[in-house]
């Protein structure tokens, strides 16, 4: 049996389409299937809310029909042990239209005309009607009788999931449509709640028997909620809900940072990112916590996905709760601030309410104080600028008393938490440590403490030096970086320097190539080290920015075109996901934000210097005539920018502030100009 399966596989395999061609993209739409003759075909997404989550397992099997399993998880129901996993989670496979009758019938021979993911999941299909006599011959294919449109999303802010139904009478004769009073519910065991026992509810909003004349329709709604046991079910309007999903997706997607290139995968693929980075946000106990997911991480906040990936980028995007949740991160993390240096835990977990340091020190101080920073200066706002400052430099005082004796820092383990080996004092740890240098410097200016500016800048200057002697390498004949001490094959991680502006033009050559090279380099992104099976989005995330920030922009446009290509129209979709074969590519919310982060800090260069000022470094490709991110919300303001290239090769480019003035300026390629958005 096992060889059997295997050579189905296979078989399944072979016979997909290659990838990039299974899902079409829809202009300000999203992305579209229609299945042809490459299914069957699965696949599973992530959606999130304030109160709750969900995998959605889904397919269309060889017989055409939609099939599907929903993860759900509510976070803020604990259960005990009240751990980082503790999160209430349940699996439903309920078969909504198996409950339907039609002219006293079920529905059958279901096939799916297309599926759309554009901030909902949305399946059309048509059925049907009939008795499922199982073993009988059919002589002709049935005709249809009803479509349906099935719609599913998760609320904003109730613990909640909802799927939309639409029945459209398709045939040429009226019937008769009977949907019954449907409750599914299951009770905890009270002993394994920290509440108590909860309740997980399927039900549906609308029972009878309906009359369809022909092209008459029919809504009704199924909802999946969890609740205290002994607590009223709700009864939530679900047309308004879908309404209040939509306008999140609008907002975030088409009204701000809003990206202009000619390559259509690269804005398809940035649009939706921007909505997965910014949904997965928790209203705990403890305040707004963004949310890796993946089914494991929910009502708790990391150093690494939360402090260094996503918080720098939210002031771009200017969404009110993203901000909120980063500001609320960096004030759980200030709370562990010591007299004695102690490290800072790397998670807090359940709601603020306990902490998880069980890989030690990863270099967790210097991820916040990377993170801190650049939040704050992005944010543009004095007043949380004040209150971040003493975080930011207690974690930079934690850094160099933790310098060894060539420099750098040291750290039991960085962000992969001992997956891969790290040495005592790893690249990424030191490099972090070095941009939080020269942002702190820039906060510094705008406080009036110049004399602590010039000493950081100082102590960057050395620390630049140590990594170059200490990290700099030829490795596989590569003239670029090891990442620790002992270390002599290619790690993903070797991109670090590029992104922060540490190494000789030599050295960003060499590493440039290592990366893209093929000991590293696969159609899934970057193995995490040379001869392994194993890739992590976030360290190809990173190197797409660094790449493009050393001025490689050719190189990173078609690096980053075939990963866009994969994750939005492969087998995949559509965003970046965390790793594999951990997690079997789980849609990690933070990693969406990283590959924002690739179009705002690597395509347009941009690196904040002050509360309301910025240097801008645009990296655009060669072959590319014009580039433009609208409403861009940083630094307090909302402004356009646009980089145009002349016949000279030199860019002209604009910052348009909207209700204020327009910068221009003309810099050569891969020149930085220094931007003021307003005194």
């Amino acid at each position: 049996m096992i060889r059997r399966t295997f050579f189905i596989w296979l078989f399944l395999l072979a016979a997909a389409p290659v990838w990039g061609q299974r899902w079409e993209i829809v202009p300000n739409a999203g992305i579209v299937w229609a299945p042809g003759d490459d299914i069957p075909y699965a696949d599973h997404i992530e959606m999130s809310g304030e109160r709750m989550a969900f995998v959605l397992r889904w397919g269309v099997g060889g017989d055409a029909a939609f099939s599907e399993e929903r993860s759900l998880v509510f976070p803020m129901l604990r259960t005990i042990p009240n751990d980082t996993h503790a999160s209430l989670m349940y699996r439903m496979a309920t078969d909504i239209p198996s409950l339907l009758g039609v002219n006293g019938l079920v529905l059958k021979d279901e096939r799916v005309d297309s599926v759309r993911i554009n901030g909902a999941l949305t399946v059309w299909s048509s059925w049907a009607v009939g008795r499922n006599n199982v073993g009988a011959a059919r002589k002709t294919a049935p005709q249809p009788v009803v479509s349906m449109v099935r719609t599913i999303f998760p609320s904003r802010r109730l613990p909640a999931m909802f799927e939309r139904y639409l029945l459209r009478n398709i045939s040429d004769k009226p019937i008769e449509v009977s949907v019954p009073e449907f409750v599914q519910a299951v009770t905890t065991d009270a002993a394994k709640g920290v509440d108590g026992s909860y309740v997980i509810r399927a039900s549906l909003n609308r029972s009878g028997t309906f009359r369809l004349a022909p092209s008459d329709s029919l809504r009704f709604d199924a909802v999946f909620q969890a609740l205290h046991a002994g607590e009223a079910p709700r009864t939530p309007d679900v047309a308004r809900e879908y309404e209040q999903r939509m306008a999140l997706a609008k907002y975030v997607m088409d009204e701000n940072l809003v990206l202009e290139t000619p390559d259509r995968f690269i804005d398809s693929e940035f649009r939706l990112a921007k909505l997965r980075a910014s949904e997965s946000v928790c209203n705990t106990k403890g305040g707004y916590m963004h949310a890796p997911g993946g089914e494991s991480y929910y009502a708790a906040i990391w150093a690494n996905d939360q402090a260094e990936y996503v918080n720098p980028f939210f002031p771009y995007l200017g969404y009110d709760i993203g901000n909120a949740s980063a500001l609320n991160a960096f004030r759980h993390f200030a709370r562990f601030m010591n007299a004695e240096y102690r490290p800072l835990p790397s998670s807090i977990i359940a709601e603020g309410l306990d902490i998880w340091d069980g890989a030690g020190d990863r270099g967790d101080a210097a991820m916040i104080a990377y993170g801190a920073a650049r939040y704050a200066l992005a944010r543009g706002s004095k007043a949380e600028a004040d209150e971040l400052w003493p975080l930011v430099a207690w974690c930079l005082e934690y850094c160099r008393r933790n310098l060894s004796p060539d420099g750098v820092v040291c750290s039991d383990t960085d962000e992969l938490e001992g997956r891969f080996p790290a040495g005592n004092a790893n690249l990424c740890t030191s490099a972090l440590y070095y941009d939080a240098l020269i942002s702190a410097a820039c906060l510094c200016r705008e406080m009036g403490r110049d004399r602590l500016a010039a000493q950081y800048r100082s102590r960057a200057r050395q620390l630049a030096g140590a990594v170059e002697s200490f990290f700099g390498a030829d490795i596989c004949g590569y003239h670029t970086f090891r990442y620790y001490e002992e270390n002599t094959l290619l790690r993903s991680w070797i991109c670090m320097p590029l992104i922060v502006g540490i190494g000789s033009a030599t050295r960003r050559e060499g590493t440039v190539a290592a990366l893209t090279g093929p000991e590293l380099l696969t159609p899934d992104g970057l193995l995490t080290e040379q001869g392994s099976a194993t890739f992590w989005d976030r360290s190809t995330l990173y190197a797409l920015r660094g790449i493009f920030a050393a001025g490689y922009a050719d190189r990173a446009a078609s690096f980053l075109h075939d990963y866009s290509r994969r994750r939005l129209t492969g087998d995949h979709v559509p965003y970046p996901i965390e790793a594999w074969p951990e997690g079997s590519q789980r849609h990690l919310s933070a990693e969406s934000g990283l590959y924002c982060r690739v179009i705002t800090e690597g395509l347009f260069g941009i690196r904040p210097t002050g509360l309301h000022a910025f240097d801008l470094a645009p990296s655009m490709p060669s072959n590319w005539e014009r580039i433009a991110l609208r409403h861009i919300r940083a630094f307090d303001s909302d402004f356009d920018i646009v980089v145009e290239r002349r016949k000279d090769r030199s860019l002209d480019v604009q910052v348009i502030v909207h209700g204020g003035r327009t910068w221009k300026g003309r810099i050569r390629e891969n020149s930085a100009a220094s931007v003021v958005i307003r005194k």
